[in-house]
């Protein structure tokens, strides 16, 4: 596997706050994507990893995604951000370095550190390079005296994270979204405790964690009725022609969302429409009429199956905030 690996300075042209700003960069490289395309590819069922999602036009449409009335957990967690940010910051503690997976465009990251008592820092991760730099030169903006150092890495990945000027009283994880959700049981696990390293004893994690509920509102929301998340989905494909070289006919594949009730997840896959072959870096993979590649699971929890998860890989729950309709949770997770 290979990785693009260094540390880049971004110049003032990029509109920051501070004449520069220091990029992280652990970017996948083409090698890295290429071979987990094809992994993937060959596998009985056909599978793509959704983290490639989330190039610059994939970002874009996700934002889109989050602000449509389907799309629940979104606009639920910032409900719950509004109301319990100050006790979330609280928990967190001061003098934190504040690490965050899959920063986004970081708005309720903004909540959350208006109440953060003397932050050492702040580190966004996330893979989406283009999207990372304007969301980190945006929060340096809006927190002049805070330390930004952003991350282009995959957190799924062993990163180092860069070390902040002050001294951090501790080290808090923040994982927003239902991003833990895409994961099986076993690798949730994993990336768990891999963020319980990261954290050491006694350091926190505030994470979100979508709930079960009915089927419809579920299918609902990861298949809108305007096709955004179609979009999102197929630009997979559009981003593998470009950046693989695989020709792929987008037209001839179509979005698919279902709620598997056994596995407690939201399943998303590309239908192929007719029988068709398509190849990648010169490696031929047939579909039939029907056949999907899979490209995003998302697991619902309810809350003690995932205090159970939390415990399995070294936290305990030490508090939980949910709406009112109990769509959703953030919860506060100290590393023991």
């Amino acid at each position: 596997m290979a990785s693009h690996e260094g540390d880049e300075t971004i110049q003032g042209d990029t509109e920051l706050s501070r004449d520069e700003l220091t990029l992280h960069d652990f970017e996948p490289g083409r090698e890295q994507f290429l071979e987990e395309v094809l992994r993937g590819l060959e596998q009985p069922r056909k599978e793509l990893p959704c983290k490639y999602f989330y190039d610059e036009g994939g970002s874009r449409l996700f934002e889109r995604i989050c602000q449509l009335d389907e799309y629940y957990p979104t606009r639920t967690e910032i409900s719950i951000m509004e109301q319990h940010a100050g006790d979330m910051a609280r928990a967190l503690g001061p003098s934190c370095l504040l690490i965050e997976y899959g920063s986004g465009s970081s708005a309720k990251t903004r909540m959350l550190l208006a109440h953060l008592e003397q932050p050492a820092a702040y580190v966004p991760v996330d893979i989406s390079r283009e999207h990372l730099l304007a969301s980190a030169a945006s929060l340096a903006r809006q927190f002049p005296t805070l330390e930004v150092l952003p991350v282009c890495a995959d957190f799924t990945l062993k990163f180092e994270p860069p070390a902040p000027a002050r001294t951090a009283g501790r080290v808090a994880v923040y994982f927003p979204g239902s991003t833990i959700g895409n994961f099986e049981k076993a690798r949730a696990q994993e990336l768990l405790r891999g963020i319980r390293s990261l954290c050491g004893s006694g350091g926190g994690l505030l994470i979100g964690a979508d709930l079960i509920k009915d089927r419809a509102i579920l299918e609902r929301a990861y298949d809108d009725s305007e096709g955004v998340t179609a979009a999102f989905n197929l630009n997979l494909l559009a981003r593998m022609n470009r950046e693989l070289g695989s020709d792929f006919d987008v037209e001839r594949f179509s979005h698919r969302a279902v709620w598997n009730e056994d596995h407690s997840r939201v399943e998303m896959h590309l239908v192929s429409e007719i029988e068709q072959k398509v190849r990648v870096d010169g490696r031929a993979f047939s579909f039939s009429a029907g056949e999907t590649i899979c490209t995003e699971h998302s697991h619902k929890y309810d809350l003690e199956g995932f205090a159970s998860l939390a415990d399995a890989a070294g936290f305990e729950v030490v508090q939980v905030w949910t709406d009112q309709e109990r769509l959703f949770s953030v919860q506060y997770l100290r590393a023991r």
